[in-house]
């Protein structure tokens, strides 16, 4: 099962913090899972496919979204960040 985390503005807009899911055999990548919620959740999800402003960690760790997934791993999704 993975552990789907949500920060700021992305768990403000999915309405939770976070979520517990098992991936699908379709879906191997951080990619295929971005399109799956994205999907699942058009409205509230919709800005983690602008894959340029979205930072992902998988096990705590900033990867890209061809990043292989196993199913047993924590996800967590960071809205873009801005600092002066």
């Amino acid at each position: 099962m993975l552990s789907i985390y949500y920060f700021a503005g992305i768990r403000e807009a999915a309405g939770r913090n976070s979520e517990v899911l098992e991936l699908p055999e379709s879906v191997t990548d951080v990619q295929g899972l971005i399109n799956l919620l994205a999907h699942r959740y058009p409205k509230e999800l919709s800005l983690l496919t602008e894959s340029d402003r979205v930072l992902v960690a998988v096990d705590q760790t900033v990867v890209k979204r061809d990043h292989q997934l196993r199913g047993d791993e924590e996800i967590a999704f960071f809205p873009p960040m801005t600092g002066g």
